[in-house]
């Protein structure tokens, strides 16, 4: 009896750290962030994403970005299959890394992907299967600088794996579901806070990327995006933004999006405001904000951020190729 009580205590151990992941098993003073807590850029995760990316293949020094990635785990080596998406076809490119225990790695985009706009989805895996696993320790961040003089330092968006699906790695493919069940869910709606007036000279970008669809043939496409924009006074307009593949970069400006009385109008200037905008359909999104301010005032401020998330949906998938390769 004796004997069964400790085999017991020993199975629900090992479904615990299966369940887990290595994250249970952190040596820091207090306690490891909860695998269902949502997804954040201020956690550690088993699936990472970089809103944006680009470089310039022949001026690198005007364009470019440079990615970071880190195992905060200090005994277990991580195994991370990287997918380069295409924001113009939404084709994929993928490389494999392996960090050791307390590891980072930094690369610059124009020595992997030169030319490319896009974003970077990052996957903890098995090294043996290549299946994805809960391996919630890799955090990550990126300096984008773009040619448009819009920087910004951007926190990788972390998502927790809860329960991974099952796979063997004799199949070609497995699909996961961020559905708070097997992973964290995704945004539904996305907000852009304090958007600082273009009469005072403040470019403000927006990028929106779907989290959806296949790194095998193609992630798919947001379509079509609608939101409200509001003033600092409360007023708000409707607007409707054109249908978008799977990346949408642009600059606020009076014609995108179209409102009746224009942006400018709206947002006037010493005057701020803010908007909120969602797919038309059910679909996971996440993107950043970043401003350039081109006026040369003394003080003005320049910088981004990610977009904020508002609502969640679980109802995002992504199929993910299964194969093992050797590390870059």
């Amino acid at each position: 009896m004796r004997l069964t009580h400790k085999l017991t205590q020993l199975l629900l151990a090992l479904v615990a750290l299966a369940v887990l992941g290595p994250s249970a098993l952190a040596a820091d003073p207090g306690a490891p962030f909860p695998a269902t807590s949502e997804l954040s850029d201020q956690k550690a995760g088993s699936i990472l994403i970089y809103n944006v990316y680009n470089s310039n293949a022949t001026n690198p020094l005007a364009e470019n970005t440079r990615i970071n990635i880190t195992n905060t785990n200090s005994t277990l080596g991580a195994f991370v299959h990287l997918f380069f998406i295409d924001g113009m076809t939404c084709s994929v490119a993928d490389a494999l890394i392996c960090l050791t225990g307390n590891q980072t790695v930094s690369f610059l985009m124009s020595d992997i992907d030169p030319g490319i706009m896009g974003f970077l989805i990052a996957v903890a895996s098995d090294p043996t299967t290549g299946c994805p696993v809960s391996f919630n320790c890799l955090i990550g961040d990126e300096y984008v600088r773009l040619g448009s003089n819009h920087t910004a330092n951007l926190g990788a968006e972390a998502i927790a794996a809860i329960v991974p699906p099952l796979c063997t790695g004799l199949a070609s493919t497995v699909t996961i579901a961020f559905d708070g069940v097997s992973y964290n869910r995704l945004p539904r709606v996305l907000a852009a806070d304090n958007i600082a007036s273009s009469a005072d000279g403040n470019s403000t970008m927006l990028v929106i990327n779907r989290i959806g669809g296949s790194l095998v043939t193609g992630v798919d496409n947001i379509g079509t995006i609608v939101g409200l924009a509001f003033d600092d006074v409360e007023n708000g307009l409707s607007f409707q933004l054109p249908f978008a593949g799977c990346q949408f970069k642009f600059v606020l400006s009076d014609s995108l999006p179209r409102t009746t009385p224009r942006l400018s109008v709206l947002i006037p200037t010493g005057r701020t405001g803010w908007m909120k905008f969602w797919a038309a359909t059910d679909v996971g999104i996440l993107g950043a904000q970043i401003t350039a301010n081109t006026s040369g005032t003394v003080g003005a401020f320049n910088g981004g951020h990610n977009l904020h998330k508002l609502t969640l949906t679980s109802a995002a998938t992504l199929e993910l190729p299964i194969f093992t390769a050797r590390c870059f």
